[in-house]
């Protein structure tokens, strides 16, 4: 497999709250090489500059989502064409359904282990099923994951419940969660959405949702991925707001989570 690529997906056009999120490349980038941290993830692995590609970010020309989800799927397909996995940082959750029609036109199966405060389940927000609450349930509708773990939910809806039944999700409720991160095979994607974290972990996100997943237990879950017989072929880290941050603390947390996710690819 070819080295992983990095994409910068500066979009916030989904939002349904607040925008911000179309910051987080920027910011995370300045955090993952401005000098705080080294290049060496927790498990060991080596992600200095010179072992992945920086693709740089898309641009994005007009503010309709049917456009953006055109240029995300068409720039992560161009990228993918060697076989590489794509990391892509940055943007609202939108920016996960085009990312997986694409690599899905390449995968035969394809998981996805996805954690966040919320299920991104539904059918429509507010009339919108372009909204970033709404990108799993395209994916799913579509049949483009065969699997759909959800970790570090805390709000999920009556009509959310009725999603995961009608598309077969496991989604595990963090109230109720043991910290073991289910069995994984073959081809897999993981989605981080960083308000999976209690805001106190991370304050720079739109939604605060007290009572989330620490730091620590995020990373940790992730090192499970080391034990399990899959390969990692994407992963995105969303919805960090730059806007709310507070000392660049959320951006860090991005940048932690690009070194680990980019260590489970280059291992």
């Amino acid at each position: 497999m070819s080295v992983p690529k990095l994409l910068g997906l500066p979009w916030d056009g989904s939002s349904s709250f607040l925008r911000g999120p179309a910051g987080a490349p920027d910011a995370v980038r300045t955090a993952l090489h401005g000098g705080s941290a080294n290049y060496t993830t927790e498990l060991g692995v080596q992600v200095d500059p010179d072992r992945w590609i920086d693709l740089g970010d898309l641009d994005f020309t007009s503010e309709e989502p049917a456009v953006a989800h055109e240029t995300i799927r068409a720039g992560v397909d161009a990228a993918i064409l060697d076989g590489a996995p794509i990391l892509s940082v940055g943007g609202d959750h939108f920016v996960t359904w085009p990312i997986i029609e694409a690599l899905r036109s390449r995968h035969d199966q394809l998981t996805i282990l996805h954690f966040d405060a919320h299920p991104d389940l539904y059918d429509a927000l507010d009339g919108n099923r372009w909204s970033h609450a709404c990108p799993f349930a395209r994916i799913m509708e579509a049949g483009l994951a065969d699997r759909l773990v959800q970790l570090g939910i805390r709000t999920a809806t009556p009509h959310q419940r009725e999603q995961v039944e009608r598309f077969g999700v496991e989604m595990h409720e963090l109230r109720s969660w043991d910290g073991a991160v289910p069995e994984l095979s073959g081809p897999v994607y993981v989605s981080v959405d960083v308000d999976a974290l209690d805001p106190a972990f991370a304050p720079g996100i739109s939604h605060f949702e007290p009572g989330g997943m620490s730091s620590r237990q995020l990373i940790d879950s992730l090192h499970q991925l080391a034990g399990m017989d899959l390969t990692l072929v994407g992963a995105d880290v969303v919805e960090i707001n730059v806007d709310r941050d507070v000392h660049d603390m959320t951006a860090m947390v991005g940048a932690k989570l690009v070194r680990e996710l980019l260590g489970l690819m280059l291992s």
